[in-house]
């Protein structure tokens, strides 16, 4: 086992709302990444995952509050600290954000090495401009971004060319954890080669230590990350290699999940496609039993009213369901 670069333990956060009610989007979610590995999360939109994105920066801003659990980077414990702490001193330097729609976060009155200018002092004051240029044209060149883009407005670059650009901001001081939320969900299919590809190379070259990638496209992790967790309903319901999760997924959620999209490594023609019937349960009162019940077709009452923890099985997978491995897989083999 090699090092462990982030680990989060029973994290609990919840949102409240303005009638004071408690939503508890994430619940008890608990991983590791090793240093230099990719760890993808996916699942339907609501499931939770920005939320535990969010939750793992350490930097809390109502409606968001953090209710326990630890979140460790490089065996600190960021859990609980002040929050100008963890912008100072944590943010962008032990764990950095590619948010979802990425290509808004740019300040569209300055130019990009303004903002860069801005995100190193804030970690490094005794940088001047002429060293911070210097470091942004070395990794805007590795993005396949020209240095005149560093004096432009981000009204003036493309949508491929904003993309890196965030990549490149947020990687500028070689964040040990990497977080990307769904980067390239608003890029064309070109566009999402590319940014992925860069993604690697950054992995490869140990400007990131780790990585974890959220999606709501499994096969996408396939080629992406080495593991990939599925999270349903504030909770992780499954978590394998990539390659097991894509072609050989145990729990009814990750079956269903993967029942719904083309596997173009399997081949398009006579895949058919199914649909998960229902809707996710309402956060303010989580279910008592398995928070998929109500939509799985093999759920039994057990199912409703027993909580279900995770179950390790095989090596290093984990699944959260009251029926058996093979159970499940001899009545997938039979549909």
């Amino acid at each position: 086992m090699g090092k462990v670069m982030l680990e989060v333990r029973n994290l609990k956060t919840k949102y409240v709302t303005r009638f004071h009610e408690d939503v508890y989007a994430v619940d008890g979610v608990s991983f590791k990444i090793e240093e230099g590995k990719s760890l993808g999360i996916a699942g339907e939109s609501g499931c939770g995952k920005s939320t535990l994105a969010l939750s793992m920066m350490g930097y809390y801003f109502p409606p968001l509050h953090y209710m326990s659990g630890d979140i460790i980077i490089d065996g600190k414990n960021i859990s609980g600290l002040d929050p100008d702490e963890v912008r100072k001193t944590i943010l962008g330097t032990e764990i950095a954000y590619i948010p979802q729609a990425a290509m808004n976060a740019l300040n569209p009155t300055q130019k990009i090495i303004r903002f860069i200018e801005d995100v190193v002092r804030a970690h490094q004051p005794k940088k001047d401009k002429k060293e911070i240029r210097a470091m942004a044209e070395q990794r805007f060149a590795e993005l396949g971004l020209q240095p005149g883009t560093l004096d432009k407005h981000a009204v003036e670059l493309s949508g491929g060319m904003k993309q890196r650009t965030v990549i490149a901001v947020s990687t500028i001081l070689n964040p040990k954890v990497l977080i990307a939320d769904e980067p390239s969900s608003a890029l064309d299919v070109t566009s999402q080669k590319m940014v992925i590809k860069m993604m690697r190379e950054l992995m490869e070259k140990g400007y990131i230590k780790s990585m974890l990638f959220i999606t709501h496209e499994l096969p996408l992790l396939y080629n992406v990350t080495d593991d990939i967790m599925v999270m349903y309903a504030g909770q992780i319901v499954e978590k394998g290699t990539a390659k097991e999760m894509v072609f050989d997924p145990v729990h009814p959620y990750s079956h269903g999940l993967m029942g719904s999209i083309l596997v173009p490594e399997e081949g398009t023609r006579g895949q058919k496609l199914g649909a998960i019937p229902g809707a996710p349960p309402n956060l303010k009162k989580p279910p008592n039993g398995c928070r998929f019940a109500e939509r799985c077709k093999y759920a039994t009452a057990d199912c409703r009213y027993t909580s279900i923890p995770e179950k390790p099985f095989g090596d290093g997978r984990m699944y959260r369901c009251l029926k058996g491995v093979d159970e499940l897989k001899e009545v997938y083999s039979g549909e």
